[in-house]
């Protein structure tokens, strides 16, 4: 076998806070990540000339050694100490600057890709310390599901799963850098920080969408301020959201709703608003 096709999924950040930062100057972290339905799909060939080449059918995706995927690869590679090159095409479907980790997604497809192509030539060990070399969310996405995350996210506590399929994301045309928001972060004085730990609690416990709505938050939007995101969420909660909360750094909103149908008119309304509105489930 010489090609495999993943899934990458995305995901969204049920609770987000920032909590210092290190000597290096990375931001430290404490977060729950969950894997939402919304999903690229990466596709990884092994090729006989020792180059690697990557494709994307969405303009404005870097198709250079800046992207992970092809960082990935890379470091796979040297790592498992091979010669052969890699094909990479992505099929984009997870919007770009939201915040719900499309390139960390693609990155860690990429890294799974070649464990099937080569037989499991790295211990997961390995893949975990390339992967969290790779970027911060790369971690959580060789496990996916629902999982706590401290330090710069590669602390990783697995979570029993977190189902719903009454969710909606929606992003607007605006995107956030990574670096903007947390320069933006690093400006505020004395935030109210959200309840990551009540909500890692509550999971553990099983909490249903219900219970774990009010503790659902993310430091960022009180440090992003854009008009897309309060319009997005003042649409949700007017649509009967449970909870409407930014994820990442932004500026994908996502909205927990009692019912599929209420999700749906939700969504139905915020595609009048903004390009992008789709209903999911988590994974």
């Amino acid at each position: 076998m010489r090609k495999v096709t993943r899934t990458a999924p995305a995901k969204i950040n049920l609770g987000l806070d920032v909590t210092g930062t290190r000597p290096d100057g990375y931001h430290l972290l404490e977060t729950v990540f969950q894997a939402v339905s919304i999903a690229d799909t990466v596709t990884v060939e092994l090729t006989d000339t020792p180059d690697i080449a990557l494709t994307c059918d969405v303009a404005g995706v870097p198709c250079s050694p800046k992207n992970i995927a092809w960082k990935a690869a890379q470091r796979y590679l040297d790592a498992a100490g091979l010669t052969d090159g890699v094909q990479i095409h992505i099929e984009k479907r997870i919007p770009m600057e939201a915040g719900m980790g499309g390139g960390s997604t693609d990155g860690a497809a990429v890294l799974l890709a070649l464990q099937e192509l080569t037989g499991n030539a790295l211990s997961m060990d390995k893949l975990a310390e390339i992967a969290v070399s790779l970027g911060a969310d790369v971690p959580f996405f060789l496990y996916g599901g629902t999982a706590y995350a401290a330090g710069i996210g590669e602390k990783l506590e697995k979570l029993p799963v977190f189902s719903t399929d009454c969710m909606v994301i929606a992003k607007g045309t605006a995107g956030v850098s990574t670096a903007q928001a947390y320069g933006a972060i690093d400006a505020l004085q004395n935030p109210q920080h959200p309840p990551v730990q009540e909500l890692r609690q509550a999971l553990r416990n099983g909490a249903t969408a219900e219970e774990i709505a009010p503790l659902c938050g993310n430091l960022f939007e009180l440090a992003v301020d854009l008009d897309e995101v309060a319009a997005i969420r003042k649409s949700m909660l007017e649509h009967d959201a449970l909870c409407s909360v930014m994820t990442g750094s932004g500026a994908a909103v996502f909205g927990l709703f009692p019912t599929r149908a209420a999700a749906e008119q939700a969504c139905t309304a915020l595609k009048k608003l903004v390009p992008f509105a789709e209903v999911c489930h988590t994974l």
